[in-house]
């Protein structure tokens, strides 16, 4: 039975998806600068395989994780492998809001993509949300005025592995259950990091595990916690709580880092957010295709 709806209990679930979020870019930033990309992708999907075995016991055991596409979960697992490498690498190079400016343009992308992949139409309002998320980031970005920074392609790139990633888990979500597509996201993503990770692996100071810890917690409590806002609200009322994260990276970002945002990064960020916005469709975001992306 579905919960009832409720604001409140939305919000509360909401102000922990984005709490997970932020925890996960601080520690994210924090063993990248000690480890290797790929061994903390890594140790996360193997820590995060454990925490989230009990859960699959409860769901009935590794019988019910089978699959009859495991073509679609392999595929979908090297998109969102590349795109979460992206990620971290780029969170060594640029501010965090500016990063969490552009990933936020994975909605774009995932439109576009879901127009042409899913069938889905091409509104006005989608359209108008692709046009001023691209506008957006060409004012972040600025080519052509002094040299590009690499990190700002980098991010643009995992934004857009991330919106195919969650154009395929919308077509795994109708015959694989949530907790199925996490288990095999964990699994391959194991097996696809385990080569590149022990390339230069070194072992991980004592002080850096309660960050291996968080950055393997937080990246499943933040999808979670959403599922869980978005089956007391709609999406409509979901996805605008989600922008607080870009503010919110702002002022970490400043806090811990003494990170500076400009005007143009800002205005940017604005015309993103106002396309997110317009994007958003009337009908729910299921739970489960915003738990498992």
């Amino acid at each position: 039975m579905a919960p009832s709806p409720s604001i409140p209990k939305a919000a509360f679930w909401m102000a922990l998806s984005i709490a997970s979020f932020l925890t996960m870019s601080v520690a994210g930033r924090a063993t990248t600068a000690e480890l290797n990309v790929f061994q903390v992708l890594e140790l996360r999907s193997v820590i995060g395989l454990f925490i989230l075995l009990p859960l699959v016991m409860i769901s009935g055991g590794f019988a019910a994780m089978r699959t009859k596409r495991p073509s679609a979960h392999i595929a979908r697992n090297v998109v969102h492998f590349v795109g979460q490498a992206a990620w971290l690498y780029a969170l060594t190079l640029i501010p965090l809001a500016v990063l969490i400016s552009i990933e936020f343009t994975t909605p774009i992308w995932t439109a576009i993509l879901a127009v042409g992949f899913l069938g889905e139409r091409l509104s006005r309002p989608r359209l108008a949300a692709i046009v001023l998320g691209l506008i957006g980031v060409v004012i972040i970005v600025r080519p052509g005025v002094g040299s590009v920074d690499p990190g700002h392609v980098v991010v643009l790139g995992a934004a857009v592995c991330f919106g195919i990633s969650v154009v395929l888990v919308k077509s795994l979500t109708r015959t694989d259950s949530v907790v199925s597509i996490i288990f095999w996201m964990l699994v391959i993503q194991s097996m696809l990091g385990l080569v590149p990770a022990l390339y230069e692996w070194r072992n991980p100071p004592l002080e850096l595990w309660p960050w291996l810890l968080l950055i393997a917690f937080t990246g499943m409590s933040s999808h979670f916690c959403m599922a869980r806002a978005l089956a007391y609200a709609d999406a409509t009322v979901i996805s605008p709580m989600d922008f607080l994260r870009v503010p919110l990276s702002a002022l970490i970002g400043w806090l811990l880092y003494q990170e500076q945002i400009d005007a143009f990064t800002a205005g940017g960020a604005l015309l993103i957010l106002m396309g997110n916005l317009l994007n958003l469709q009337k009908k729910a975001t299921k739970p489960a295709e915003v738990a498992a992306s």
